[in-house]
């Protein structure tokens, strides 16, 4: 492995916090996760860099040699960054856009209103099923935003520093064929679910968890999970063989519906994210507006949905905060 300046973060967090636990807070990791981390940069680095007991975690005469050449690196890169941000934000408008996504129904739209908006501006999309490869690409300055969603009140890694805003919260769905003995109705209890098999498109979120809990709650465990691409997925329902949960804006497919759970027991966040000291930050305001735009677009094909968001406020677009 090499070492790389988010390594070196994650060292002088626990050095100054005295603990794995607390640093792991302040980063906004697991604990266990963090222990992870530090002991591949040990092996790395060929050493232990802390002594840990319950009084905590101090560093030995290697962490002290670290956390030395780490206090000058570390702010020397921030100054470069800052320099940099400086430099290339002399403009009035961002000269081009590059967009990393997480299984967004809505960035194809958010492309098409940039677009139509700014029709000289190069635009350019990333996808990868892992928010971490995402925010890291945006950290090292390689993409501008970010578009991901996450479940209930998760949020994304705080490893690489990104600024994050809310475009939407909906209720998850779950995705039938027309044929299903519950395709009928206008919601789905999750425990009538209990005997089905399900499919999901990978992915390194909370969710997996998140559903495992949602069916424990409704007193079941879930059959065998497939993971597949969203176009194998889509056929594995149709054929009857599994079920799939879904975003309220997922496009309506000729032999499949959608339906909202009952209850509502799984909420998902769609986020954009970005960095705040990078150029792109300039413009998230206008950025974060369009693709707020983009998910009323695409509500438009399903009217059931949005007369049901009339009587339920807490879920749709979100009100717009300063960026």
């Amino acid at each position: 492995m090499n070492l790389e300046l988010r390594h070196l973060r994650v060292v002088c967090a626990i050095a100054e916090t005295g603990s794995v636990t607390k640093a792991a807070s302040t980063l906004g990791l697991a604990q266990p996760a963090l222990t992870a981390q530090l002991q591949r940069i040990e092996r790395a680095l060929g050493g232990a860099l802390f002594d840990r007991d319950r009084r905590g975690a101090r560093p030995t005469a290697l962490g002290e040699l670290v956390l030395a050449r780490a206090r000058v690196l570390l702010p020397a890169m921030k100054g470069l960054q800052d320099e940099a941000a400086r430099l290339t934000s002399a403009g009035d408008a961002l000269s081009r856009y590059r967009f990393g996504g997480v299984n967004s129904p809505i960035l194809g739209r958010l492309v098409h209103r940039i677009a139509a908006e700014q029709p000289a501006a190069p635009i350019s999309t990333y996808a990868s099923w892992s928010v971490d490869e995402l925010s890291q690409l945006v950290f090292n300055g390689r993409l501008d935003y970010v578009l991901t969603g996450v479940c209930g009140d998760a949020a994304p890694s705080a490893e690489f520093g990104l600024s994050w805003r809310e475009v939407a919260v909906d209720p998850v769905f779950v995705l039938l064929p027309e044929s299903h003995p519950l395709a009928d109705g206008d919601e789905v209890p999750l425990a009538k679910l209990r005997r089905e098999q399900w499919v999901a498109a990978p992915g390194d979120g909370c969710f997996g968890d998140c559903f495992a809990a949602a069916c424990a709650r409704a007193g079941f465990t879930p059959r065998k999970v497939y993971e597949t691409d969203v176009r194998v997925c889509m056929d594995l329902v149709e054929a009857g063989v599994a079920v799939a949960l879904c975003q309220a804006t997922f496009r309506p497919v000729p032999g499949l519906v959608t339906r909202r759970l009952a209850g509502n027991p799984l909420r998902w966040r769609l986020l954009l994210g970005w960095h705040p000291e990078s150029p792109a930050a300039r413009f998230a305001k206008g950025v974060l507006a369009t693709a707020t735009a983009a998910y009323t677009d695409a509500l438009a094909p399903h009217p059931a949905y949005l007369e049901w968001l009339l009587d339920n406020p807490e879920f749709g677009a979100r009100q717009r905060t300063p960026v």
